[in-house]
């Protein structure tokens, strides 16, 4: 009979302790349920960037390479600053109508000169030298040599001039065709000598020119002048004519 209670209480031991068992795993699987129903609790692992993550690749041959991440872009270096050129000297352009000219003019040329007085007269060929510098397109300060020689006209002597003066010149630089028109005082020497007076005298010039451009450092140049002189005590008018080259510089 004793036996038989022992046997009851084991049992029913055994069945508390398995009732106990099983109330614990409900309890668990119900704590497990609210956790992942709840708004903090973690995301899948199908769900989050690390299912999504490609450890290789596949291109379209089939071939399998592994996939490198982006190689962030280089920063942008400057472009280095070109070295500013040296300016040129500013030429002169030659273009008629809008051009900026050299400014000194050297003419040469022949020149035929009539002298006329009460005492002699005589036509002299000799040389005219005319050196001009331009302040601007229009205006110049201008110095001129001249020369003359003609036979013999009294005693047998050769008569011989030398003049020189200097002055101004106005006329355009613009165009191929350039007239100009000067007036230059200065004096002048005349041989031969004659009784009583002096070989040297005041001498005043004025005229009129047309220059032809041939290219930038040459011109063409004929000119028209009269000529004032003051030899033997008296006036005299006279005229001379020259033609020859001028060169820009």
């Amino acid at each position: 009979m004793r036996e038989d209670n022992g046997m009851k209480k084991a049992i029913l031991g055994m069945a508390i302790l398995l009732a106990a068992a099983c109330a614990a795993k409900a309890q668990e699987n119900s704590n497990l349920a609210l956790a992942l129903g709840s708004d903090n609790a973690a995301a899948p692992l199908s769900e989050t960037s690390a299912a999504q993550a490609k450890l290789f690749d596949s291109d379209a041959g089939g071939s399998t390479t592994f996939a490198t991440p982006a190689a962030e872009p280089a920063p942008a270096v400057p472009a280095a600053r070109p070295t500013p050129a040296k300016p040129k000297p500013k030429m002169p352009k030659f273009v008629f109508g809008d051009r900026d000219d050299y400014r000194w003019q050297l003419y040469v040329g022949v020149e035929f000169y009539r002298f006329l007085s009460n005492i002699y007269n005589a036509s002299m060929v000799g040389t005219n030298t005319t050196l001009d510098y331009y302040t601007n397109s229009w205006f110049a300060v201008e110095g001129s040599i001249v020369t003359g020689f003609a036979p013999p006209v009294l005693d047998n002597e050769h008569v011989k001039y030398f003049g020189g003066g200097g002055g101004i010149r106005i006329g355009g630089r613009r165009n191929q065709f350039e007239p100009w028109a000067h007036a230059l005082v200065g004096g002048s020497h005349l041989q031969p000598q004659t009784a009583g007076n002096s070989r040297s005298a005041l001498s005043a010039q004025a005229g009129i020119g047309l220059d032809y451009r041939l290219n930038a450092r040459l011109s063409l140049r004929a000119e028209l002048d009269w000529v004032y002189t003051t030899f033997f005590g008296q006036t005299q008018n006279n005229f001379q004519g020259t033609t020859g080259a001028v060169f820009h510089f």
